[in-house]
């Protein structure tokens, strides 16, 4: 039996975007095989179907989430007369994938028979003697991500991609639900928001979240009377993308992401909150209830806790897309920080967060897995190149790095308090820390807006209150010895520290954090290339310099350093891992590198240190003085 029928256009042609962006920007690769989204693999516009009697999927349970459940593992069983070793299986959502038209057809000579990029796969053989026995059985771990799923056979390899056999499909009991909270902060530091994704839109719901104040009365804890929040809505479409593979096998409808603004909370004060829709007839339709502590009020003198890295991604825990080459310490450095929970307050993920790479249903699949981090606690991004870069779309980087999002799911996903959401730039006062995080997928060269934008954030902290200082953004602006950056001679992003440095030191920066480079490192205190201190671990006094932490392995594919080590490189792994500051006080901050595998500290120091010791002239910090009296 063979039936044709229209779909969505290719993947082979996805791959050859993602080779001439490698091409193109081979300075954030560090080999020509590693760095490539597994989904553009398949070759989608040359499959053909070929559905053949003997074949035969099948997947259970038919129902998923009947207990409000947004996370379920299906048994998926299948098998052929002919079983080959690059046979698989593949996730497709929505179910009916053959349907509709392909975007762009007269790419090609011939329509092609499927255009739409399955969610995830794995191949046949995955299972235990599948080749002996001519069938076998895997688990899939699915996501609530607002539709049904099907689940396909193919033969033929990713390449020349056949289909025999497609499932039944499957759904969630209610695929609309909303989902995966995330917190981040807002542009005051007694504003929390709230965001999160539904299948809702407000013509059929009125997004809201319902929260109030944890209390402790006697010997009992409750809750204050609850206070409801209506959110905002916002969206975007296949016209919103900027190229390929997110205009055409890429795409996936992204849902309606609501924001709701959680105002005038009390100081480090602990609340609840639950999501809901209210539908026409007045149901309600909720999410889970969850807590979070509000920020502390700025200069406060309480124990606050950091965490820094970049470059996650996201993997499968069914061991599909094969998440072991691409991004393979994902999954540690998500779960060392679900297991450390309670003893940190806020997340910067700097840059590269799925890798997505223009596959928009490998969102969901991100924003589920941190899940249990941002429902808790504020997870404040900053933009890669994995997120923004595209040729002619306004960005300092000519290269196609994004796959053709231009940054619109990052902009539109995950709440930050940019003046201007397409300009990813922000500030974020969190008791004595201030951070400037800047955009480096944008000019940042003096006399741009952005480092308008990075003088006026560091030069209005008020010291006394905020003492520690700290600069961030996700490609290196600072020093890096990494290997490609060794071979420019630079050992940074070109015009980096030359636009920022003066900015750096005048405002004494403590320390400036950078990802892109997949391991860590950390410098002396430095200005001008120079170490300004023989010291490694203890800190103390005047610091008449920046230390510069390059911390981007969060579980991107590592990258190499150069053999020889600078000077200033006081401490160098290549492994997966982040930081975590501590501010005790005004004078005390403990900074520590932990590794992924195991959440153990391999590097640290402190520093300890007065008000008058930042007010002390160094380098380009002061102004002339006169001898007038």
């Amino acid at each position: 039996m063979r039936r044709r029928r229209g779909g969505v256009v290719m993947a082979a042609a996805a791959a050859l975007v993602l080779l001439m962006a490698t091409a193109a920007a081979s300075a954030s690769r560090p080999s020509s095989l590693e760095g490539f989204q597994p989904l553009s693999k398949i070759a989608v516009h040359k499959a053909t179907v070929d559905l053949h009697g003997s074949a035969f999927v099948s997947a259970t349970p038919a129902l998923l989430g009947e207990q409000g459940e947004d996370t379920e593992w299906v048994t998926v069983k299948y098998g052929w007369a002919n079983p080959s070793a690059d046979d698989w299986i593949a996730v497709f959502s929505p179910a009916d994938f053959m349907s509709g038209s392909c975007p762009n057809p007269s790419r090609y000579p011939d329509e092609p028979l499927l255009c739409t990029a399955p969610i995830k796969y794995q191949f046949a053989n995955y299972s235990a003697n599948y080749l002996y026995w001519g069938k076998g059985s895997i688990r899939f771990q699915l996501i609530n991500q607002r539709y049904d799923f099907s689940f396909a056979l193919f033969t033929g390899g990713l390449e020349k991609p056949k289909l025999v056999a497609v499932s039944e499909a499957i759904s969630f009991k209610n695929p609309k639900a909303p989902v995966y909270p995330r917190l981040a902060q807002g542009k005051s530091y007694d504003e929390m928001t709230v965001t999160w994704t539904s299948g809702y839109d407000i013509s059929e719901a009125y997004p809201f979240v319902e929260w109030g104040m944890v209390v402790v009365a006697g010997a009992g804890a409750g809750a204050a009377a609850p206070t409801r929040t209506a959110a905002g809505t916002l969206t975007f479409n296949r016209g919103s993308m900027c190229g390929e593979p997110a205009r055409t096998v890429g795409w996936r409808d992204p849902g309606f992401i609501h924001t709701a603004f959680l105002r005038d909370l009390w100081p480090n004060k602990e609340y609840y909150y639950k999501i809901g829709h209210e539908l026409s007839d007045g149901a309600i339709v909720w999410g889970k209830q969850y807590t979070f502590r509000a920020p502390p009020f700025p200069g406060q003198n309480s124990l606050q806790r950091i965490i820094v890295f970049g470059d996650m991604g996201k993997a499968e825990r069914d061991g599909s897309n094969e998440f072991a080459n691409y991004q393979p310490g994902s999954l540690n450095t998500t779960d060392r920080l679900v297991e450390d929970l309670d003893n940190y307050d806020i997340v910067f993920h700097i840059g590269d967060l799925p890798y997505a790479n223009g596959y928009i249903s490998q969102w969901d699949q991100f924003t589920a897995q941190v899940a249990p981090i941002t429902a808790k606690k504020p997870y404040m991004i900053a933009s890669g190149n994995h997120e923004r870069d595209w040729p002619n779309t306004g960005g300092f980087f000519d290269v196609m790095d994004s796959g053709g999002e231009c940054g619109v799911p990052a902009e539109t996903m995950y709440y930050y308090p940019a003046e201007n959401r397409a300009n990813f730039w922000y500030k974020v006062d969190y008791g004595m820390f201030r951070f400037c995080i800047a955009d480096s997928e944008h000019d940042w060269r003096e006399g741009t807006e952005q480092y308008k934008f990075i003088e006026h954030c560091l030069s209005t902290v008020d010291r006394k209150h905020q003492p520690w200082l700290i600069f961030a953004a996700h490609r290196v602006l600072g020093y890096s010895s990494n290997w490609w950056y060794a071979n420019q001679g630079s050992f940074e992003e070109p015009e980096g520290r030359e636009s920022l440095q003066k900015l750096w030191q005048k405002h004494r920066v403590d320390v400036a954090f950078f990802g892109h480079v997949h391991n860590y490192e950390r410098t002396c205190p430095l200005y001008q290339s120079q170490c300004v201190s023989g010291e490694k671990k203890r800190y103390s006094g005047t610091m008449n310099g920046t230390i510069f932490v390059v911390a981007g392995g969060g579980g991107s594919h590592l990258s190499d350093y150069t053999s020889e080590i600078p000077k200033w490189s006081i401490f160098r792994d290549r492994d997966f891992g982040f930081v975590k500051l501590t501010a005790f006080n005004h004078s005390s901050l403990l900074f520590e590198y932990k590794k992924s595998s195991d959440g153990k500290v391999y590097d640290s120091f402190t520093v300890e240190r007065d008000y008058r010791d930042v007010l002390s002239c160094v380098h380009d910090s002061c102004f002339p003085t006169t001898l007038a009296s």
